[in-house]
């Protein structure tokens, strides 16, 4: 069948402007934070946050942005049609508005040459997906400014209620570390709905890659998008209320079953002033064939975030140029991180002895880096390294107070313990160095391996200290060296107790957890449908949770959240006194004395406790904490008997069979072995004919 679209006279840029003023939907965060830091200077548009006279201020400029970007886009070239996608067959007029020139026009990508076909007059018919390109000529000379448009061959039209984004790559296949072009579209809801079929709020040619390192190696995977101009040079739109910009991340939680950790960290770090990329949620599709656009293209839920950068509406530091290579101009700005194992040149080395130094560290901004900017940076550095390893370490004028933010190395400290992230301090852990200022931490990144999740070299447990995972090579160790100072660990222990009346409640945590995972319930079964990974427990080399539904997954989190928020409440963690300060860093998980010379009953080998996490109508969720006695224990059983009306239906973590109304549940393979006083859980859901009730289970171990 042939379907021809006809224009209506609306242009591609005044699509797309109309498109940004609408509302966006799941869209949070602000890179720099607020209050900011000395150096980061605050922004008028908050996202989420910020009151709705600036939020309208945003949305204007951002149309404004949309509006000359797609202008460029078409150049002097005039679309009957603009960019978007098609059912079948579409027909497109060209024109221009040079006077007396003709059209030669490209469908491969490449701009036109006084070589290319010459535009006959009539629609150009187009059934595949196609790159439109076209160029006025004056005789054999370009006039004007090139054009193009880009036509995507669709058969779904499946209804969406977050947006959409979609990238075809003509038919090029997947990239790898190299661009690749591609045609990229965002599509916002309307009425609720969100279609491919809709015309998009953004259309543009863009280049986008494979990134990350362990992330990159799942079949959901993780890119780098780049909006292109005609030139393939940077082209800024805005995306879903984010501030215009070129470069983007689109991050597919994978081993993150709960969809939201990221999203999680992000919010929570801004509110307790870390800078951290805005985001949004979307739905993608990516199309690497040279077939139309359809359900088998269909990726699941993704984010669509900022990368970190020194721009205006990033991380808004001093602009070093290639000349500042003189101080002031040479104090800043800088963006570096660590990276253990995969740490990218420009790198800093470390003078000094080898189990001491730290390593992989990676110069982000500038790029590129002088030599002498190198030197400078890492001479500071070095200085603040070192210091943290002299007699007077701690002197409040001259030890590493001199160099570094204090408050910010504490809140990336709390949120690093906190959600347990198994590559915290080691990889995508940023700092940034403004000029003339000390030496900040963040922005936050990376927090999919966190909340339980990961096990690779970190365990799973809510109790210990993430800083104290030693890897070699060591990346580094600054914050185990800041945490000899009582005075700093005093600090640590005043910010936690005061958040945990605030933002780290756990009503707050709750809060921010229901927030976030509400508006994803739909898109979460299409992104399971697409993913059956809910009950696989290993995820490439990382353990993960094996709760059976998506909701499962997400009060894994919470629940796992809540216990470790009371592990550091307690008094092994940061609950001890604040005043006088300590004499010592908070300690490791505290072991129990030992046990008895003769072995204790098996009664007392092990305990367990019963706890409803959730409820509904007909149903339940329930946990069971196994605690060790006072001996190490290599297997566990719990038995229970169920109250009338109960039954068991699906179990993680252990092996559960019923008899009768006993339960009997026995620790898997990975969970049996307990050190003293050590706990594990396990988790199932149940029906209920009423309110489900509380059983006294018991436990035996050997």
């Amino acid at each position: 069948m042939r379907l021809t679209v006809r224009s209506t006279g609306t242009t591609t840029a005044a699509f797309r402007a109309a498109g940004v003023l609408a509302a966006a939907v799941l869209v949070a965060g602000l890179l720099v934070p607020s209050p900011s830091p000395a150096g980061a200077e605050p922004l008028a548009d908050s996202g989420a946050a910020t009151a709705a006279g600036s939020t309208t201020t945003t949305s204007a400029a951002g149309a404004v942005a949309a509006a000359g970007a797609a202008d460029d886009l078409v150049g002097d070239i005039r679309f009957s049609v603009p960019s978007g996608t098609f059912s079948g067959e579409v027909s497109v007029s060209l024109s221009t508005t040079v006077s007396g020139a003709q059209i030669r026009y490209t469908t491969d990508g490449r701009l036109p040459t006084a070589q290319s076909p010459l535009y006959s007059g009539s629609p150009l018919r187009l059934t595949r997906t196609t790159q439109l390109r076209a160029q006025a000529f004056v005789g054999q000379t370009a006039s004007g400014a090139p054009g193009t448009a880009m036509y995507v061959a669709r058969n779904t039209a499946a209804a969406h209620d977050l947006p959409v984004i979609l990238i075809d790559s003509y038919g090029a296949g997947r990239p790898d570390r190299q661009y690749f072009d591609a045609a990229t579209m965002i599509f916002e809801p309307s009425g609720g709905t969100t279609s491919l079929a809709a015309a998009p709020t953004v259309a543009t040619r863009a280049g986008f890659r494979l990134r990350g390192q362990s992330s990159a190696m799942f079949a959901k995977t993780p890119y780098r998008l780049e909006f292109w101009d005609n030139e393939d040079d940077d082209a800024d739109y805005p995306v879903l209320g984010m501030p215009a910009d070129s470069d983007w991340v689109l991050r597919g939680p994978f081993s993150d079953k709960a969809l939201i950790r990221d999203a999680f960290v992000y919010d929570l770090g801004r509110q307790m002033g870390l800078p951290a990329p805005r985001y949004a949620f979307a739905e993608f599709y990516l199309n690497t064939d040279a077939g139309p656009v359809g359900a088998d293209d269909y990726m699941g839920v993704y984010m669509i975030v900022e990368t970190i950068k020194n721009s205006k509406n990033r991380l808004d530091l001093k602009k070093l140029r290639s000349d500042d290579r003189t101080l002031p101009r040479i104090t800043g700005g800088y963006i570096f991180k660590f990276e253990w194992m995969a740490a990218e040149e420009p790198t800093l080395p470390c003078t000094g002895p080898a189990a001491s130094c730290w390593n992989y560290l990676e110069v982000a901004d500038p790029s590129p880096l002088m030599p002498e900017q190198r030197d400078w940076l890492r001479n500071h550095i070095q200085e603040f390294h070192n210091v943290l390893r002299a007699p007077n370490f701690a002197d409040p004028a001259t030890g590493y107070r001199a160099y570094i933010d204090v408050d910010s190395f504490i809140d990336q400290l709390i949120i690093n313990e906190l959600s347990r992230e198994m590559d915290s301090y080691l990889r995508s852990a940023y700092f940034y160095k403004d000029r003339d200022t000390k030496i900040f931490a963040g922005p936050l990144w990376d927090y999919d391996l966190s909340f339980g999740v990961g096990g690779y070299f970190a365990n799973d447990q809510t109790s210990g200290w993430q800083y104290q995972q030693v890897r070699q090579p060591m990346a580094n160790d600054w914050y185990n060296q800041l945490l000899r100072d009582p005075a700093f660990v005093n600090q640590v222990r005043l910010r936690w107790q005061t958040l945990r009346r605030g933002a780290l409640s756990d009503a707050s945590l709750q809060s921010r957890i229901n927030a976030l995972s509400t508006p994803l319930t739909n898109a979460a079964q299409r992104n399971f449908q697409r993913w059956p990974n809910l009950t696989t427990r290993m995820i490439g080399p990382f353990i993960t949770p094996t709760a059976s539904t998506w909701q499962g997954q997400v009060q894994y989190m919470r629940d796992w959240m809540l216990r470790r928020a009371a592990w550091l409440d307690s008094t092994a963690g940061w609950g001890g006194p604040t005043t006088p300060p300590p004499t010592t860093p908070p300690p490791g998980p505290t072991t129990p004395p030992p046990g008895p010379t003769t072995p204790p009953p098996a009664s007392a080998a092990c305990t367990a406790t019963y706890t409803v996490t959730n409820q509904w109508t007909g149903g339940f969720q329930g946990e069971v904490r196994v605690t060790a006695g006072t001996r190490a224990i290599s297997n566990w059983t719990v038995t229970w008997t169920l109250p009338s009306g109960q039954a068991i239906t699906q179990a993680w973590n252990a092996t559960v069979t019923t008899q009768g109304s006993t339960v009997t549940a026995r620790n898997v393979s990975y969970n049996g072995s307990l050190a003293p006083g050590a706990s594990t859980t396990f988790g199932f859901l149940g029906s209920s004919s009423g309110a489900p009730g509380i059983p006294t289970p018991t436990c035996t171990a050997s």
